[in-house]
């Protein structure tokens, strides 16, 4: 196996970068195979210039101890590097030297889920967060479709009208930006074929969905929709003051942006209440 400093040096290293959020990750590996996986993997999210990423990851393709996907991940830090572990990867991450280093096999689905990570670790300082929710631009706008498993957030992006640009239908990106929030298209697609689009908007409302007869929309207090939105984030790491600092990142997102509930029926004409 080949370590961190060897990849780091290696004149024969293959790069890209991967553009998620306006954040730039440089991937290094020795293997072109594998550089050209996550070409087709991450797609328009891949930027073909490796010069400023805002942090860089090696990738070492090996076989991990038990290469079990459906593990549940291990996130801690040691040291001032983050630690995270699954079944089918392990990998740490230094913020302060911007650097990092996972062991996997060659698929995207591992570094999916460091990417991921990262990510939620990155915006929690930020303000910012991931949540398990739809989103789609609309008219320059961006619209937040959030709830439980089940409540329709893969149902309404198919029923979007074709005006309507796909952030994504599995996990959405928002970073505070002055007077709101905005959301970015991801790569973390869910049930509806293809990935986001790599686009951004600032957010306009966020719907809180509801199965009904009827489409309509209703008002709802603020403690419900921190309550639900809390439900719905993403975040891996059991460490209290990035929780803490989430917990007020979604207090502000409520006082900032509208929240309300969505009730609809599987209606395409749902979308006439969405502008």
């Amino acid at each position: 196996m080949g370590t961190v400093s060897q990849l780091a040096r290696a004149a024969d290293a293959h790069e890209l970068i991967i553009d998620i959020g306006g954040i730039p990750v440089l991937i290094r590996t020795l293997s072109p195979e594998f550089v050209r996986l996550l070409e087709e993997r991450y797609g328009r999210f891949v930027n073909a210039d490796t010069t400023n990423p805002m942090f860089e990851f090696y990738v070492e393709l090996a076989q991990p101890p038990t290469c079990n996907p459906d593990e549940d991940v291990r996130v801690r830090l040691e040291s001032g590097r983050w630690v995270m572990e699954r079944g089918d990867f392990h990998a740490q991450w230094d913020p302060k030297r911007r650097r990092g280093w996972i062991c996997q096999r060659a698929n995207p689905h591992s570094i999916d889920s460091v990417l991921r990570i990262v990510h939620s670790l990155i915006l929690a300082r930020e303000g910012g967060f991931l949540v398990h929710g739809a989103s789609a631009v609309r008219n320059g706008r961006a619209f937040l479709f959030a709830g439980a498993s089940g409540v329709g957030k893969t149902t309404i992006i198919r029923l979007a009208p074709p005006d309507a640009v796909l952030l994504t239908d599995e996990i959405s990106y928002l970073r505070p930006r002055d007077p709101g929030y905005e959301a970015f298209g991801t790569p973390f697609a869910g049930e509806v074929a293809g990935i986001g689009e790599n686009v951004r908007a600032p957010l306009a409302e966020v719907y809180l969905l509801a199965h009904g007869r009827e489409n309509r929309i209703e008002p709802i207090s603020d403690a419900e929709a921190t309550r639900v939105m809390l439900q719905n984030i993403l975040f891996f790491a059991p460490d209290l003051e990035l929780v803490g600092l989430i917990f007020r990142s979604v207090f502000e997102l409520v006082r900032r942006v509208p929240v309300r509930r969505l009730v609809f029926a599987p209606d395409a004409r749902v979308w006439e209440l969405i502008v």
